[in-house]
């Protein structure tokens, strides 16, 4: 239960009053009462065709559309999960939204990277781009369902493509370039591109990667690419192939003729594919998660607009590379008319506080990194306010994994009078389940509610409902966003073992959650990798809050792993500073930390020293294919080459689990 003692920020009434959700709230006044977030979630997360009818028209898409959003049965169809048909009729196409502002007082995009200053693009300019590689693309013969895939960084080009092929009708997929070129065909053999567009390189922490042999390998690898569209991220221009392809035609982005009609955009069905995203592979085949034009749009103007408040004077930075669905969100900010920062580069260079010198050059005023970068800069003892002037900043979001309270500690007391906002959510909806508001205090340690139009609830595993108590993480109710359908997947097996296995009819996300009776939401980890000791769940994420706040300890993973025989191993494994030892008396303070902490079921078996902790690409723990290796499976089979940093210490757990022995040292502690 939240504590005054909890509470690290308040919108000031001014702050709510003027937010986008109380100006929501003011339209929905007369008809529907609401007096708060509570009501309003209560009402949105169970009146669904009343609530995106009025997101619908709040953002003016009745009167761009022509839709009639107040008909009966003309908002959600159907509300079988999966399968839920929503705005049957409708007709609109993402990237005509995206650039609908009319407002070149300011830019739509500012690209900076690690070299240079940077650089703004006007609506204009951007819809200029968009209309000369759509005009490309036609060239090329792309039309609708066609697939447009990239191998790009975070570049402006890369929102350009995206743009460029939704305006056709196509499909878009991106893989960015510090991809391993295997990681890179496990995704796009599935998606089975015509066009493929890739960067020659990219810089990152001061150094150059020149990607040209990666290009090559994974053009001459996908037979149904007829296109290769090329863009100079390191080099100046010189024309040289690419590729040993004979029948692979090769284009110059900056040699593509200028568009010679305006821009038109594909007459798009609510429910036309838009992209494919991807699963971080990691266990197994990549999963492509396919989402359309309309429930990608009106779930990003809800989300950003009436979650983030995101507002067209913004300038909206969010870190994370072009295969996290954190970029898709970033350009979702086109459609509020902000301003989004694309930053090519490392968060932690020159140095740590690489994010917030970003922010200070831009004129950020929206910023959004994992929780592994607050993390660092708490330990480091960051002084991002102190150091770097940062008067137009005004909200922080943080995403990815779950944050320690001193982690929250430190944001606050480091960013004063800054809105942090946690959120949580997922490359399946690309979008938040649970998120702040402007209307609600920000808590140590908790999300402050469930987002809007999400039906989110906390279940047992016989499917009751639970407050203050941990469950499974549950949507019981369709979101526009959910997945159209996996590639690959034509009678939606994969889709339904993803998701509604557990709980026919009800989408079980992999975590457990704790959802107070005020709202609040506590994650703890992913559900398939939760510790359960005597029949007691624990969430991982506690763990780590303890442990890597210890002095010495750099970073930490631990596994339970049920085995063949009954019994049940839990070992912690750490990583060290370099001249910090493993030694009996670190053993022995990290145990005392679990036990005074958290409770004597979280003390793990074993502690041991690893150097370094695997993770996706995206920087997530690697909990489930670590726990599977210790179950038995074998490296290959719970991890796609090129998809973990440091897949090496796959191979290391691996003869972890296969020692003769789980006594003596191993169990030192």
């Amino acid at each position: 239960m939240s504590t005054d003692s909890d509470l690290l920020w308040s919108p000031t009434p001014d702050q709510a009053e003027n937010s986008n959700v109380a100006a929501f709230m003011r339209r929905l006044h007369e008809e529907r009462g609401l007096a708060d977030y509570a009501q309003l979630w209560r009402w949105s997360s169970t009146d669904l065709s009343g609530f995106w009818s009025a997101v619908w028209e709040f953002y003016g898409l009745d009167a761009v559309t022509g839709h009639p959003a107040d008909r009966p049965g003309q908002v959600l169809a159907d509300s079988v999960m999966p399968g839920a048909r929503w705005f049957p009729g409708a007709r609109i196409n993402f990237a005509e939204r995206c650039l609908a502002a009319d407002d070149d007082s300011r830019p739509a995009v500012v690209a900076v990277g690690e070299r240079g200053e940077p650089r703004a693009i006007s609506w204009a300019e951007l819809r200029h781009q968009v209309a000369t590689v759509a005009q490309a693309l036609r060239g090329m013969g792309v039309g609708r369902g066609d697939c447009v895939a990239g191998y790009l960084p975070n570049l402006p080009q890369t929102v350009v493509a995206l743009l460029a092929a939704a305006s056709v009708g196509a499909v878009w997929t991106v893989c960015s370039p510090d991809f391993g070129t295997p990681s890179v065909l496990a995704r796009l053999r599935q998606a089975r591109p015509t066009v493929l567009v890739a960067a020659d390189g990219y810089w990152h922490g001061g150094k150059e990667y020149d990607r040209r042999p990666a290009v090559a390998e994974i053009a001459d690898k996908l037979p149904p690419v007829r296109h290769l569209l090329t863009v100079d991220s390191l080099c100046t221009s010189s024309y040289q192939p690419w590729t040993t392809r004979a029948d692979i035609r090769q284009h110059t982005w900056s040699a593509l003729p200028e568009a010679e009609i305006p821009l038109s955009f594909a007459d798009t069905s609510f429910d036309h594919p838009l992209w494919i995203l991807w699963s971080s592979g990691t266990t197994g085949v990549p999963k492509g998660i396919v989402q359309g034009h309309g429930g990608i749009t009106v779930e990003l103007l809800k989300a950003l607009g009436l979650g983030a408040d995101l507002r067209p004077d913004d300038r909206f930075l969010f870190i994370g590379s072009t295969s996290w669905m954190v970029w898709n969100f970033l350009v979702g900010g086109l459609l509020h008319g902000s301003t989004v920062i694309l930053y090519d580069g490392s968060p932690t260079h020159p140095d740590g506080d690489g994010v917030w010198r970003i922010a200070e050059r831009t004129g950020a005023t929206v910023a959004g990194v994992g929780a592994a970068y607050l993390a660092a800069g708490e330990k480091a003892g960051a002084c991002p306010s102190a150091t770097f002037d940062l008067p137009r900043l005004r909200t922080v979001l943080q995403t990815g994994s779950s944050l320690p309270d001193s982690a929250w500690h430190w944001a606050h007391q480091q960013l004063p009078g800054i809105w942090f906002q946690s959120i949580c959510g997922g490359t399946d909806v690309c979008s938040a389940l649970a998120a702040a508001s402007a209307l609600l205090p920000v808590r140590t340690g908790r999300i402050p509610a469930p987002a809007l139009g999400v039906a989110l609830a906390a279940w047992d595993s016989d499917g009751r409902p639970l407050t203050d108590e941990q469950g499974e993480l549950v949507v019981t109710a369709p979101m526009p966003s959910m997945p159209l359908y996996f590639v690959g997947d034509p009678d939606g097996s994969r889709y339904r073992a993803g998701y509604f296995d557990t709980y026919p009819g009800v989408w079980r996300h992999g975590d457990w959650v704790t959802i107070g009776a005020d709202l609040s939401v506590v994650v703890s980890g992913r559900s398939d990798s939760t510790l359960n000791r005597m029949g007691v769940r624990m969430g991982s994420a506690d763990s780590y809050a303890v442990v890597e706040q210890l002095p010495g300890i750099a970073d930490s993973l631990v596994i339970g792993a049920e085995q063949p025989d009954g019994s049940y191993f839990m070992p912690l494994s750490v990583v060290t500073g370099d001249d910090v030892a493993l030694d009996d008396d670190l053993r022995a303070r990290i145990n005392a930390a679990i036990r005074r902490e958290l409770s004597p079921r979280h003390v793990p078996d074993v502690i041991t020293r690893i150097p370094a902790v695997p993770r996706t690409l995206t920087g997530k723990k690697l909990e489930v294919p670590v726990k599977r290796i210790l179950q038995g499976a074998q490296v290959a089979e719970v991890s796609s080459e090129g998809a973990v940093t440091h897949p090496e210490m796959l191979a290391w757990f691996a003869e972890f689990a296969a020692a003769p022995s789980l006594s003596g040292d191993r169990r030192a502690g």
